[in-house]
């Protein structure tokens, strides 16, 4: 009698995935399944791609629009795995009519991010990146780089869940007065002598202000025109959470009239299909982001804050639960269209 050979593992189809996150994607599904790679973002011209496999993983960068979903289901996927928290890239009730699971990450390290934000307004504070640029050239004077202290100054944090908390104790650690917004307060921050005052306060009166909250339709462009009008001249503005948040036009246009010390990005609302790729041969078509990163007090990283080898950890281990519930018919908090 023949000795009877195991079937092989399903292979998994995983979309946008940098190359430090390869490795780690791969040991993380050994011995559930084999996983293809891939460094391109799933979109119209590249769903194909995933025709024959149950399941895919996304990143945050991946366009799933219903002409997406419908190739998807068309190819005979029935389950979506986003590698991130965020999900305003996925069309859910398209998702939801072809009988698409769909689950994502709901929680992980808010450290990663919060630092980041914090990395962003020391920097800009600090004309660090300009001071970097000079030493370069032996050119060691000090003109222009003068920064502040932020002891006794103001943050505003906008956004007071895992990631503003965070962001908050380390405001609290530089000994700044805490002014805060969101739709629920927060013990802890309530703890660390947060005041929670209306948006239009919090915008007037902080010095420092960030933004962490999700990008959902009560929050796009919750930084408009006139928003950015009613901050201080020499605030410092960041936004390490999504693009959406602020009307980047409107934010280039108080920036030429030379008002902020300065401005830390980390996500930009029209950044699928620039960010996570190489564009350094290319001309810049996208005529704000090409503006944006000329003015000398403004930032721009490429959606990097949640980039720690901790926090990518968790997403990827999220991410294999996820499968995993999704194949014994589990339901969990990151379950966003359940199985049908």
């Amino acid at each position: 009698m023949g000795q009877q050979t195991a079937e092989p593992p399903e292979e998994i189809v995983a979309f946008g995935v940098q190359s430090d996150e390869k490795p780690l994607i791969e040991r993380a599904f050994r011995g559930h399944h084999e996983v293809r790679c891939l460094d391109v973002f799933l979109n119209e011209d590249t769903a194909p791609i995933a025709a024959g496999h149950d399941v895919i993983c996304t990143s945050v960068n991946c366009d799933l629009n219903h002409r997406v979903l419908q190739t998807l289901a068309a190819g005979g996927t029935q389950m979506i795995a986003q590698r991130a928290t965020g999900f305003n890239n996925i069309a859910l009730d398209v998702a939801e009519r072809l009988g698409l699971t769909v689950a994502r990450v709901s929680h992980y390290s808010p450290y990663s991010v919060a630092e980041f934000a914090w990395t962003l307004a020391m920097a800009v504070n600090r004309r660090i990146v300009r001071a970097s640029t000079r030493t370069r050239d032996f050119d060691f004077r000090l003109d222009g780089l003068m920064g502040r202290d932020l002891h006794g100054r103001t943050a505003g944090v906008i956004g007071t869940g895992k990631i503003g908390e965070a962001f908050t104790r380390i405001a609290h650690g530089f000994g700044m007065r805490l002014l805060g917004w969101d739709v629920a307060e927060n013990p802890a921050c309530l703890e660390l002598g947060m005041t929670y005052v209306p948006k239009e306060r919090l915008l007037a009166e902080s010095d420092l202000v960030s933004l962490h909250v999700p990008l959902l339709p009560g929050t796009e462009r919750l930084i408009d025109a006139d928003a950015l009008k009613s901050m201080k001249d020499d605030a410092i503005l960041v936004n390490s959470s999504r693009g959406g948040l602020i009307d980047t036009a409107a934010l280039v246009a108080e920036l030429r009239e030379g008002r902020f010390t300065g401005v830390g990005l980390d996500v930009y609302e029209a950044e699928a299909g620039l960010f996570f790729l190489d564009k350094s041969l290319e001309a810049m078509a996208d005529d704000t982001l090409a503006r944006l990163v000329t003015f000398p007090n403004v930032l721009v990283t490429s959606h990097q804050a949640y980039y720690t080898q901790d926090a990518v950890d968790q997403i990827i281990g999220a991410t294999v639960r996820n499968v995993l519930d999704y194949e014994a018919g589990r339901r969990s908090e990151n379950v966003l269209v359940p199985r049908s």
